[in-house]
């Protein structure tokens, strides 16, 4: 069955057949009624068919050459237990067109993966391999970009790595208690009720990642800890896998009191969007200012996301980059 007709071009045209192993493994890759398979004829404009466990691709011969190798690349990770989706199909497509010279030809740099009891997790664009490995190498680590980009759930989940590793012997969560120019006194209930709704990302993440009745295991043994970050101070932690999320409505002093909580033997990772900042007018964020003062100091390391590593439905991609465009626009 033809899934998308090629269209008449001056390019190069050319007719690419994959061919595949296992019945099992290419159910899960064309996806329900092959919507994986037509998905990715529409990204690319080529023409798609299937016949049993052989692809044909046909049109402009660069496109084919794309779509070979993103399904190539994603049958790698079905065979590893991982089941694809159109948002993988995706991020497949502008992992590729993104791919600068000299890079590797996988679209999905799988080799770098998570285990975490209840799934395995692995990097869906170059920017997040390279915020993976700043973690693995550095101390302290910034994660910055606009949503989506998963620089607080990777975080989590290389934190809950290195404790199932007994790298670590406890994970600590926090985040500034402050949100969308809300006051956290008018919000009802005790004050455990009332930086809860803050905190609820955090345990959501971790949830994600471990089962619940181990997290409530470690939860009350003290060995994951979730607080809102004034309750970091007077504290040194050592031997403990730090995040600090939603750092931009950190103030400056929130911070410098934050960092020089770091002990032995730990991990630190803070991730923050510099355009969601809730801070008053007044008040510069602490995360911008950090990243000014600490850029060069060896063993800290300082990594950017892009919109093009978003991973959440494409058209937050494309959100992010119409507000980017608006703020350029009205400075």
């Amino acid at each position: 069955m033809n899934l998308v007709d090629g269209k008449k071009s001056d390019k190069v045209t050319n007719i690419l057949k994959v061919e595949f192993d296992s019945n099992e493994h290419v159910a899960i890759l064309f996806g329900s009624h092959e919507a994986n398979l037509k998905y990715l004829a529409k990204k690319l404009a080529i023409g798609v068919s299937a016949r049993g466990n052989t692809v044909s691709l046909h049109g402009e011969a660069a496109k084919v050459a794309q779509g070979s190798q993103i399904l190539k690349d994603l049958y790698k990770i079905v065979a590893s237990g991982i089941p694809v989706t159109i948002q993988d199909i995706d991020r497949a497509v502008v992992n590729i067109n993104n791919r600068g010279q000299g890079e590797s030809s996988n679209v999905f740099i799988s080799e770098f993966s998570i285990a975490a009891k209840k799934k395995t997790i692995y990097p869906k664009s170059l920017g997040q391999q390279k915020y993976l490995e700043s973690i693995e190498k550095s101390d302290l680590v910034f994660g910055v970009g606009p949503a989506g980009t998963g620089k607080t759930f990777l975080a989590m989940a290389m934190a809950v790595r290195s404790f199932l590793n007994e790298e670590v012997d406890r994970i600590v969560l926090t985040r500034p208690a402050i949100e969308a120019g809300e006051k956290i006194g008018f919000l009802p209930g005790d004050i455990a009720e009332k930086i809860n709704p803050y905190l609820r990302p955090l345990y959501d993440a971790l949830n994600d990642l471990l089962d619940s009745a181990r997290v409530q295991s470690l939860f009350s043994r003290g060995q994951i800890e979730i607080a809102p970050i004034a309750f970091m101070r007077g504290r040194t932690l050592n031997s403990s896998f730090v995040i600090l999320d939603e750092a931009q409505n950190c103030t400056i002093d929130q911070m410098k009191m934050f960092l020089t909580r770091i002990g032995f033997g730990s991990k630190v990772v803070v991730t923050g969007d510099m355009t969601q900042v809730d801070l008053p007018r007044d008040k510069k964020s602490g995360l911008r200012h950090a990243l000014s003062i600490l850029k060069d100091i060896p063993g800290i390391s300082l990594h950017y996301f892009s919109e093009s590593d978003v991973v959440r439905h494409p058209l937050v991609r494309s959100i992010i980059e119409a507000y980017d465009k608006d703020q350029t626009i009205n400075s």
